[in-house]
């Protein structure tokens, strides 16, 4: 599979200077769900905000402690979302460091309605890696503002990847975390997936003039507006594709997935199945398509 990045090769556990007052140390976790590994920000220049701590890896931890400089201090812990990637490591962060972790709130936080009754009927995730223990000190709702020594960022709810996410803004730069990210598009996994709500956050964001998105994994998105619309218009594709194949005979999810995603390594099939669930989920509220018998990760599909 060709690098969708090649220049992108940030060395992990080294704290890099990427704008003033901003910083980068790559988590030693890449994977082809991270890429090169989590992104952790340092915003600030003497109290420090740390912004998605990673995975619970010691040599990740003590790589943050080791980027603070003298008369730096972490006053602030952001989390994104509760995946195993971004969030285990707050908990330890907060300890070492005396620092609140803030966030939206507990991994099932943020759910739809119709999200909430599909896991109470049974519908459990692809595997993706849940931080079931995330719980923040301080719960941000959407808009709420938290200012630092000279910095001020913007809580943005922003369900889609994961009920409970939530993007950063920092002026006009959006730490984006897994929403939006310029290497691959984001696993929408239901339940903690929900197309619904990742289409109306793509919307949302493409309501302000970014000029620069830091992703959890990856190298920044230095076009915005374009991967916005980008990422839209590659969902509404896959959306005609579901549609047009059910219109030739009835399928599961992974059945469609085989049959649309033909540019997917066979390792990553077990997300694009996910990917096309949440299609499928999407479409049946809409009405455009109905299971045969109860909705299910396994139910074949029919076009109405």
């Amino acid at each position: 599979m060709q690098d969708p990045q090649p220049d992108f090769q940030p060395r992990p556990g080294l704290a890099e200077e990427i704008a003033p007052g901003l910083r980068r140390v790559l988590a030693p976790n890449p994977s082809p769900m991270t890429f090169r590994g989590t992104n952790t920000y340092l915003l600030g220049t003497r109290g420090i905000a740390v912004i998605d701590p990673g995975p619970d890896e010691p040599a990740h931890l003590q790589a943050i402690l080791d980027a603070l400089e003298p008369g730096q201090q972490i006053t602030h812990i952001l989390v994104t979302h509760a995946h195993l990637d971004h969030s285990p490591l707050a908990r330890d962060l907060a300890r070492r460091t005396g620092a609140p972790v803030l966030g939206f709130g507990p991994a099932e936080a943020g759910r739809s309605a119709v999200m909430q009754k599909l896991a109470a009927e049974g519908l459990v995730g692809g595997g993706e890696g849940v931080d079931t223990r995330f719980e923040p000190d301080v719960t941000l709702a959407d808009g709420d503002t938290v200012a630092g020594d000279g910095w001020t960022v913007e809580a943005l709810h922003t369900p889609g990847h994961m009920a409970n996410h939530l993007c950063f803004a920092w002026g006009d730069v959006l730490f984006s975390g897994d929403l939006v990210m310029g290497w691959a598009t984001s696993l929408v996994s239901p339940p903690d997936g929900d197309l619904t709500a990742f289409m109306a956050s793509l919307e949302r964001l493409q309501e302000r003039p970014w000029s620069l998105f830091h992703a959890g994994h990856g190298a920044p998105v230095t076009a915005p507006a374009d991967r916005l619309e980008t990422l839209l218009t590659h969902r509404r594709g896959r959306e005609t594709a579901i549609l047009e194949s059910l219109a030739q005979a009835p399928a599961t999810a992974r059945s469609l997935a085989e049959r649309i995603y033909t540019e997917v390594p066979p390792a990553l099939l077990p997300a694009a199945t996910r990917n096309v669930l949440a299609h499928l989920i999407d479409l049946t509220q809409k009405s455009r398509v109905s299971p045969v018998g109860e909705l299910s990760a396994e139910a074949v599909f029919r076009a109405i």
